[in-house]
């Protein structure tokens, strides 16, 4: 039977069944107090849950949790849950989302398991928020897309559903979710900094490790922290044991072999978007840290191909 969002209720209500997992269904609410929705069976299909305000409350099996603005509650398939606005909140405003997950999805929620299959991901970085919120509008506007022309776009998506049908339409929609997730475990996953260490030295190690290839030096690090460039490379030697230039070398020859291991990109192309402006000091530097040349280090193990371009 084919569904479509005239056919789906404004708000879910107790008892009703979820979507098909086959189908991609996304919409916002903004409810009142007495809102709930209550599934013996749980879904056959994963429930993505962002608050954007107020207060909801959730369980699934013996687990439960309450969510706030901010928060992403994911609901694993075929457990019983019952969702609804929190005790003494005014409202609850989320976007939702019901959907079969990709494959790489459950290693990156799976750090925030908290029982009977519910993850919840808080906190997550406010400088991601509006990042998300955009990206749960442009799935709901590619969920509606026909192939011909652009997705649509409404000016007020509250109480807005859409259900993907098209192939491409459904894809567009998961690429928007996939950033979501991203976006809040990927964030969430940040390594904790070592104790003791300046700030100013770990805002130093972020810039190097989120963009290897860029031009940094001494002078252009210290200017990003506020120090000269002679307290900066003292601080950052003295608390890490090596200087910042070798914290970029050992940045870019990780990024080197990654690159090497999931792309067919040439090793010329390689060692420049590592930042390295000879080839042949990058080969050199890269036989001594991993003790193969780079073709030799890309044919020496199991790799997964992509077409670059």
């Amino acid at each position: 039977m084919l569904v479509t969002a005239d056919g789906l209720p404004r708000a879910a209500a107790p008892g009703d069944p979820a979507p098909p997992p086959g189908l991609v269904v996304v919409g916002r609410y903004d409810q009142p107090p007495g809102y709930g929705v209550n599934r013996p069976s749980g879904a056959d299909s994963w429930l993505f849950i962002w608050t954007t305000g107020g207060q909801g409350r959730l369980s699934q099996g013996e687990t439960r949790t309450r969510t706030g603005a901010g928060d992403l509650v994911v609901l694993a398939p075929g457990v019983r849950h019952d969702y609804g606005v929190a005790t003494g909140a005014r409202h609850w405003r989320f976007w939702w989302a019901h959907c079969r997950a990709r494959p790489s999805w459950p290693a990156w929620l799976g750090p925030y398991a908290t029982g009977d299959g519910l993850h919840v991901i808080t906190p997550t970085p406010a400088t991601v928020h509006d990042r998300i919120d955009a990206a749960f509008g442009r799935m709901l506007s590619d969920a509606r897309w026909t192939g011909t022309g652009a997705p649509p776009v409404t000016e007020d998506d509250r109480g807005q559903v859409a259900v993907a049908h098209g192939t491409a339409a459904r894809e567009l929609a998961l690429c928007a979710l996939e950033e979501v997730v991203l976006l809040t475990t990927g964030a969430d996953r940040a390594p904790s900094p070592r104790p003791g260490v300046d700030p100013r030295v770990r805002r130093a190690q972020e810039l190097i490790a989120a963009d290897p290839g860029a031009p940094h030096t001494v002078r252009s690090l210290a200017a990003e922290v506020a120090l000269s460039p002679s307290r900066f490379a003292h601080l950052f030697s003295g608390q890490l044991g090596r200087s910042p230039m070798r914290e970029l070398r050992e940045a870019r020859l990780r990024h080197a072999a990654l690159l090497l291991e999931g792309t067919d990109l040439p090793v010329e192309r390689v060692a420049a978007a590592c930042g390295f402006a000879s080839p042949c000091h990058f080969n050199r530097v890269f036989r001594e840290r991993y003790g193969l040349p780079p073709g030799g280090y890309r044919s020496s193990g199991p790799m997964v191909w992509t077409r670059s371009a």
